[in-house]
């Protein structure tokens, strides 16, 4: 595919984005849960060799395709991997028909105006760069919303958006990220704040070109539609923010325009120990709820 194909696919293909990007810190637990205790592993290269095995065996797997899976977001380490056979990651995935994105944050800041910053980027040109040169569409990067401050939030978007028009400079797709806790006790009127703060940060984007949203199921049904209609935006995705499956796609289904991008949602049954067929069952049943999920509520 190229960027137009991938560009077209994004925009109104049929299905969600698989997030399949934990990084150092989050990966411990991903394998825990994949079934994987930390006595199978010693020091990181072990330990990103267990998660990248994972990760394609997802790739891999006959029900993992571009039919209800339009894009996968990836670690960089996977970015950079191949499969089984020697292929590179993105061009596996192009080839399956789903679209390549790449997670260039590096991390947060400790939390701050009840917000977490990210934390610089001073390679991101680079990043971006080598994620062209192997085919990969577009990036994403996370940032934290713990509470309703007004300040905060407006910082917090303002950054996403500032990496996100040097994102868009390199000629990828930014997906920008500023989740909102589920755990937020003022969770209604951060979303409400996020959404202003959006709004008036789209202004910044050249016209012509797109940016994504990754955001939190909000807690009020289609509040995001502002922004699912916003001509600056190619597609607005949702995170699973520690619902598990059900309840993420139960809430999911309750938004127009948006799609699932989930990573503990999509994984949650998934077991190293499982033979192929348990494997490929238990994922194309993931697929499946969430697919559907992601469809259109009448």
């Amino acid at each position: 595919m190229n960027f137009d194909e991938m560009k077209a696919k994004i925009a109104a293909g049929d299905g969600f984005i698989a997030a399949l990007d934990q990084s150092g810190g989050s990966t411990p637990k991903a394998l825990a849960g994949y079934g994987v205790g930390e006595d199978e592993w010693s020091g990181d290269e072990e330990m990103f060799a267990k998660i990248h095995e994972m990760r394609c065996r997802i790739v891999e797997s006959n029900a993992f395709t571009g039919d209800k899976v339009v894009g996968a977001i990836l670690f960089e380490k996977t970015m950079e991997g191949c499969n089984p056979e020697g292929m590179p990651i993105p061009e596996r995935l192009a080839g399956k028909g789903i679209v390549p994105f790449l997670k260039v944050d590096k991390g947060m800041h400790d939390t701050e105006n009840g917000v977490q910053l990210m934390k610089e980027m001073p390679e991101l040109d680079a990043n971006c760069a080598r994620a062209k040169e192997l085919g990969v569409f577009g990036t994403k990067m996370r940032s934290v919303i713990h509470e309703a401050d007004e300040r905060g939030i407006s910082d917090n978007v303002r950054q996403q958006m500032d990496f996100g028009l040097q994102i868009l400079s390199n000629g990828l797709v930014p997906i920008l990220e500023p989740e909102v806790s589920l755990k937020s006790e003022s969770r209604p009127q951060a979303e409400a704040l996020l959404l202003a703060a959006m709004l008036d940060e789209l202004n910044r984007v050249p016209e012509g070109q797109q940016v994504m949203l990754k955001l939190t199921i909000p807690s009020q049904p289609d509040l995001y539609k502002p922004l699912t209609e916003h001509p600056k935006v190619l597609r607005v995705v949702a995170l699973s923010g520690g619902y598990s499956r059900d309840e993420a796609c139960t809430e999911l289904a309750k938004n127009h325009g948006m799609i699932a991008s989930f990573s503990r949602a999509l994984l949650q049954e998934l077991r190293a120990q499982m033979d192929e067929a348990r494997f490929d069952e238990a994922l194309e049943n993931a697929i499946d709820a969430i697919y559907t999920a992601s469809k259109q509520p009448s």
